[in-house]
């Protein structure tokens, strides 16, 4: 039958928290359209468990064009009030208008000539930063994040948000150190400076 799988106490709880923890979480993700997602839904979590948003994932995704940000940015009045009748999304109005105007924000950092991606690895030279001892609610680094996201006008993006985008998009790989995976997410990791 062979050895159990180790993985982050946090993942055991739930099948679907188990799946998402193998296959998604902690993996550097570089593509842009997928990190403003992640960071999208982890704003919708704030204050909410995150088995909350993984189980309306799909729906979300049905209800924002599969975050195509191009879509996304131009929805108006009318879409936001169908969004607040969607029951298999988080209703929450600021939560929805912090989504478009966060896929405005991101087509004009584009437009000037600034990937998503290529900012969001800039803050740790484009290697993945190894953790060790307790996970944080958040760092120094993710403040510094979450001032320059506020800078640029994203809501729902202080640093305890910041901070599990962080760990969902591979920037940081907190996986225990004795789950299956930290290793898998590490290649390419380097201890924080």
């Amino acid at each position: 039958m062979g050895t159990p799988r180790i993985r982050c106490s946090w993942a055991e709880s739930d099948p679907l928290l188990r799946t998402y923890h193998d296959e998604e979480w902690g993996v550097p993700e570089r593509d842009s359209r997928a990190l403003w997602e992640q960071l999208m839904l982890e704003g919708f979590q704030a204050g909410l468990a995150w088995i909350v948003v993984l189980r309306k994932r799909d729906a979300f995704r049905a209800a924002f064009k599969q975050f195509d940000p191009a879509k996304v940015a131009r929805f108006g009045e009318k879409e936001i009030l169908k969004l607040l009748e969607d029951p298999g999304i988080i209703r929450s109005r600021a939560k929805i208008e912090a989504t478009i105007s966060g896929a405005r924000i991101l087509l004009d950092m584009k437009n000037s000539g600034l990937e998503f991606a290529d900012w969001a690895w800039s803050f740790v030279d484009g290697r993945p930063v190894l953790s060790a001892g307790p996970v944080p609610a958040s760092t120094p680094l993710s403040e510094k994040i979450s001032k320059d996201l506020k800078k640029r006008g994203f809501k729902f993006v202080g640093p305890t948000i910041v901070y599990a985008w962080m760990q969902a998009a591979g920037i940081v790989n907190d996986h225990a150190e004795d789950c299956f995976r930290r290793g898998v997410c590490g290649r390419k990791a380097r201890r924080p400076s």
